[in-house]
């Protein structure tokens, strides 16, 4: 897998449901294009929950960042916005959305304020695929057959004769 320096996207966007899928398929698009299929869907499903959530609960001006970073090791999404309240944290189930949901589809994630609101991330390890065998296999054993040549042979003289076949070693 080749593993880029480091990737940086952001966008700003005025928050509104109809902006959700047009946000997920930009992301989505990214993410492809770091070769980063497999966290297609959880990432893009943590993002829209978090920008729903500027939808729902922030007043007034819903204008917020969505940014995207790919360090080599770890995808990092984060949604800031200018409300300054903190988000309540519940410990409700993933099944009603909000942090819970980002939460379940991260490996870590958090809030912190900012001077003109709040920034809410979570991230993800990305590793290069690892194919493991079932179990391991025990190397073929290697066969050697030959043919045995007389001294009067023309290939003891010259090498090898014209139509014949040299000595050959066989895998069985």
């Amino acid at each position: 897998m080749n593993v880029p320096v480091a990737c940086r996207y952001s966008i700003e966007v005025s928050a509104s449901p109809e902006r959700i899928p047009q946000i997920r398929r930009i992301l989505a698009a990214h993410l492809r294009y770091w070769s980063l299929e497999p966290h297609i869907v959880p990432v893009c499903r943590a993002v829209d929950e978090l920008v729903g959530n500027v939808v729902q609960h922030v007043p007034g001006d819903k204008t917020c960042v969505v940014e995207l970073r790919w360090t080599g090791r770890h995808v990092i999404a984060s949604v800031a916005d200018k409300d300054r309240r903190m988000p309540r944290i519940h410990s409700s189930s993933p099944s009603k959305g909000g942090l819970a949901t980002v939460a379940v589809l991260s490996d870590s994630w958090g809030t912190c304020g900012t001077a003109t609101g709040k920034v809410i991330w979570f991230s993800r390890r990305a590793k290069a695929a690892q194919r493991v065998a079932a179990k391991p296999s025990a190397p073929m054993p290697l066969l050697r057959e030959f043919r045995p040549l007389s001294s009067s042979s023309p290939v003891a003289r010259s090498g090898v004769p014209a139509g014949s076949e040299p000595a050959v070693a066989a895998r069985v």
